[in-house]
């Protein structure tokens, strides 16, 4: 874990190395129809998702290995006078509750084999949103540089079958940095042959 605290330590204190402030698109774009109350973020990183949440009134725990990312989250958090909980850790040493979240975020992380955890840290009818690298033939301009850290097609979907999927896509989108190759996934803790599917509005398909 140190080596890899170091890697992001080092990648997050370049000045060329930059997030979007603002949340992924499809976070944004379903913000009404999530359930209120207290949120994760995993790897959180410079905070984009964390103070969306914190900002519509979430309860906000949000967690990253790397210390300069958390410094330059904090940064922002005072800067926009919003308060989060800002954990520096691995996932792997997280001890989540049960039932613990309404809304489970992740963007750009690999981490598949802590999905079980997650979702058993998600309420009864909470949401999770998370987005993700894919493997692609397709020229991308974004993403890791090695397969192993990108999913393959349908693995998101696949991981994630014992929830109700909302909404699951595959596509180029530009993103910080240009193009890249996501899998977007949006689930929720439910079961149950019949649910309730809020309507969203038209998205923008160039965010």
């Amino acid at each position: 874990m140190t080596g890899e605290r170091e890697r992001w330590n080092e990648k997050y204190s370049s000045v060329e190395f930059e997030l979007p402030d603002d949340p992924v698109p499809e976070l944004e774009r379903r913000l009404t129809t999530l359930p209120d109350g207290r949120a994760l973020d995993v790897a959180t990183g410079t905070g984009r998702n964390a103070l969306f949440l914190a900002d519509h009134g979430y309860d906000v725990d949000a967690v990253d290995i790397s210390d300069a990312a958390l410094e330059r989250a904090e940064a922002r958090a005072d800067e926009r006078g919003v308060d989060v909980n800002w954990l520096r850790a691995d996932l792997a040493d997280l001890d989540l509750a049960d039932d613990a979240y309404d809304v489970i975020t992740v963007s750009f992380f690999s981490a598949l084999e802590h999905l079980p955890a997650l979702k058993t840290a998600l309420a009864p009818g909470g949401v999770l949103v998370y987005e993700h690298h894919l493997r692609s033939s397709d020229p991308v301009e974004v993403g890791p540089s090695s397969e192993r850290y990108r999913y393959r097609s349908n693995d998101l979907l696949r991981a994630c079958l014992d929830l109700t999927i909302l909404s699951y896509e595959e596509r180029r989108r530009p993103v910080a940095g240009g193009i890249a190759a996501v899998a977007t996934l949006v689930a929720r803790n439910s079961s149950g042959g019949t649910q309730s599917y809020p309507k969203l509005a038209a998205r923008d398909l160039e965010s």
